[in-house]
């Protein structure tokens, strides 16, 4: 009887199955037939087997449960819904974080503070008291606050919400560490919020600290943020501090050659007698490791860039912007949602979530007028393959930068130096035709439109931005250039001579700055390239109906009055030739505005500020809508507008060079002049005298 039983046991016992159990007829199953029956129950022939794999399994878990039975008490103890299951998980992480982090209480605590304290509905008071609170948790911890990616945006906040002396003590507490969490990821964040909310003797204290140690830490990418941070708030002798020592040895060991007034690489190596080769031996080394890890968005690093390519030779400075291209036209690497730098590839050990952003480098870099002459020494100097790659990188961000400041500047100069109009047509001119509206009437929006009526004008572009797209880099300027612009310059002088004998603006029409855009490499004549985009595209045509559409609004705002002025002229040499009905359409809709009665909702256009000052110049310079503007608006009703700043658009007629536009006002306009209505300017009457 007993010999029937021993064997199971025996099996059971045994610490290897027997070969038929190992073939899956025995209690112990193969892994295939596991995984098919787990999904159902177990057949009814080997339910006493799994019962009794149950018990063997649960049995140890009895104890923990309390009970001291057999295998029933330690079943009970095991998670039976999902929702257990996801408590004892919960419940399992807990435990382990608070083994691996000695402060999980205090984040969680701080945690929950914060999200109080950064709601924007909460009062000052309340927030006071819970920063209060929050720092006073935090007091002696704040380097180990610091670096973690949650406790790092508590402290931030209470940096930025706390009170003065609350501040400086924390200050105070990181002020022997500044440097080394510079280099962190998280605790950056924290460094220039300290540094921008500093007291003016903190933050010179931070300046002195950093001495000699700036070229490292831009070549950090994450210390150069904190760096760009300190330059952008720096007075002009603290920048000077932070630029000069990256120009040569001596000024980063002693630190009393850096107290000059002069900031300018050139004046600098004049004074000092410094030697121009070592000099940029020196920077080549602070600049390559730059370049190569692609950190290029901040102000600081294009300063240095630019002043950099004031010494450079021809084969330094082609190698730099060989270098900058392709990480302008790539997209910045972007680590848990913070920008950080420009790398093309983070390294391999960062171990944070990479996300790769759509927008290129060269929109980002546009917020300065550094980063907009870096910019256009790419595409001046660039071959016509790299300014390929700059005008696709711009795919769909052509809007934004055009409503730059800076940015339409550098549109400015594509549309006058790029000979490939069929790419410039498809990728730029095509957005912008889609915006019309908006640009018109906005005061950066414009510029790229009025480049192409009448390009660099001074009225449109004031001197600062002319000599802004002046630059260029001399060592990579060609010989036979200078030629090239003495004729641009002539022709400059010659328009602006016969449009002052025309009686326009006493401004000046064209800048000076002509001869660069033209004096580059291109091949193609600038009025051809203009009647190419304008005229090839079908934008000629869209800004003429937009004008049409909105002529009201256009002649009675600053900005729009520009556009519609040249529209309706023609713009410079009668570049809008082809569409002259359309052109003529325009006349009929602002002589029809213009025709109206006057009325209390809206000003007349002769007597708006802007409007008739746009209207006057139109009569001197177009005599094809002076005759529209007085068949429909003003013959037999020139007395009405004889006072004013009516008067200006009646006495225009009497101005203009063109001997029919005066004949078909005379007759009635002299009456008004002898009787004393009607006062002619005093610098044409002068003339008449």
């Amino acid at each position: 009887m007993d010999g029937g039983v021993n064997p199971s046991l025996d099996s059971l016992r045994s610490p290897t199955p027997p070969p038929l159990a190992m073939a899956g007829g025995g209690d112990v199953q193969g892994g295939n037939k596991r995984k098919r029956d787990a999904p159902g129950k177990p057949s009814a022939g080997k339910g006493g087997d799994g019962m009794k794999r149950n018990k063997s399994y649960h049995a140890p878990a009895a104890p923990r449960g309390g009970g001291g039975g057999g295998g029933g008490g330690g079943g009970s103890a095991q998670p039976v819904t999902a929702r257990d299951k996801r408590v004892a998980a919960k419940e399992m992480s807990e435990s382990r974080k608070m083994k691996r982090k000695p402060n999980y209480n205090l984040d969680k605590e701080l945690t929950v503070l914060w999200e109080k304290m950064r709601c924007h509905d909460v009062s000052k008071e309340n927030r006071s008291k819970l920063v209060t609170e929050a720092l006073r948790k935090m007091d002696g911890k704040y380097m180990e606050i610091a670096g973690s990616h949650v406790t790092a945006r508590v402290l931030q906040t209470c940096v930025k919400w706390c009170s003065q002396p609350e501040r400086d003590a924390i200050f105070v507490a990181l002020q022997p560490h500044l440097l080394t969490l510079s280099r962190q990821k998280y605790a950056v964040f924290l460094v220039k919020k300290l540094v921008k909310l500093a007291t003016k003797k903190q933050f010179a204290w931070f300046i002195s600290s950093v001495h000699g140690k700036v070229a490292s830490l831009l070549r950090h990418t994450i210390g150069a943020a904190v760096v760009d941070c300190a330059f952008q708030r720096a007075t002009p002798p603290q920048r000077r501090s932070l630029l000069l020592e990256l120009y040569s040895t001596e000024l980063q060991l002693f630190k009393d050659l850096t107290e000059q007034k002069s900031c300018s690489l050139v004046e600098t190596i004049s004074k000092l007698g410094l030697q121009k080769s070592s000099v940029r031996q020196y920077m080549t080394t602070i600049i390559q490791p730059i370049l190569e890890k692609g950190i290029v968005e901040y102000s600081i690093v294009h300063t240095v860039l630019l002043e950099y390519l004031t010494i450079a030779d021809k084969t330094s400075a082609s190698d730099v912007i060989r270098q900058l291209i392709p990480h302008l036209t790539q997209g910045s690497a972007v680590i848990d949602g913070d920008e950080l730098s420009a790398v093309p590839e983070v390294p391999t050990k960062t171990k944070a979530k990479k996300k790769r952003s759509s927008e290129p480098l060269l929109i980002r870099i546009m917020h300065t007028r550094e980063g907009l002459k870096l910019g256009l020494a790419c595409l001046k100097h660039g071959s016509v393959k790299d300014r390929k790659k700059i005008i696709k990188s711009l795919k769909g961000h052509i809007m934004k930068l055009a409503l730059n400041d800076y940015g339409c500047l550098f549109l400015v100069c594509l549309l006058s130096i790029v000979d490939d109009t069929k790419l410039v047509t498809k990728l730029v001119i095509q957005e912008l035709a889609k915006q019309l509206k908006q640009l018109v009437f906005d005061k950066n929006g414009r510029r790229p439109l009025l480049q192409l009526l009448r390009p660099l004008c001074s009225r449109y572009l004031p001197p600062a931005d002319l000599a802004c797209l002046n630059y260029s880099v001399h060592s990579l300027i060609s010989k036979d250039e200078p030629s090239e612009s003495a004729t641009v310059n002539l022709e400059s002088k010659l328009d602006a001579a016969a449009d002052k004998e025309l009686g326009g603006s006493d401004d000046k029409e064209h800048g000076g700055s002509e001869d660069t855009l033209v004096a580059s490499d291109s091949k193609k004549d600038p009025f051809q390239r203009r009647h190419e985009l304008l005229m090839k595209s079908d934008l000629s045509e869209a800004l003429v109906q937009t004008c049409v559409e909105n002529v009201g609004e256009l002649l009675r705002t600053n900005f729009g009055k520009d556009v519609l002025y040249e529209v309706a002229v023609g713009g410079k040499d009668n570049v809008l030739d082809g569409i002259t009905e359309q052109i003529h359409l325009l006349h009929d809709a602002i002589a029809s505005d213009a025709a109206r009665p006057k009325s209390e909702d809206i000003e007349h256009a002769f007597e708006n500020f802007h409007s008739s000052r746009v209207i006057r110049k139109m009569i001197l310079d177009c005599p094809a809508f002076a005759a529209t503007l007085w068949e429909k608006a003003l013959e037999g009703k020139c007395e009405l507008y004889a006072d004013g700043y009516s008067s200006k658009v009646v006495a225009a007629y009497l101005e203009s060079s063109d001997s029919k536009v005066k004949d078909l006002a005379k007759s009635e306009l002299q009456p008004l002049v002898d009787g004393g209505k009607l006062k002619i300017p005093d610098h044409k009457a002068t003339e008449k005298k």
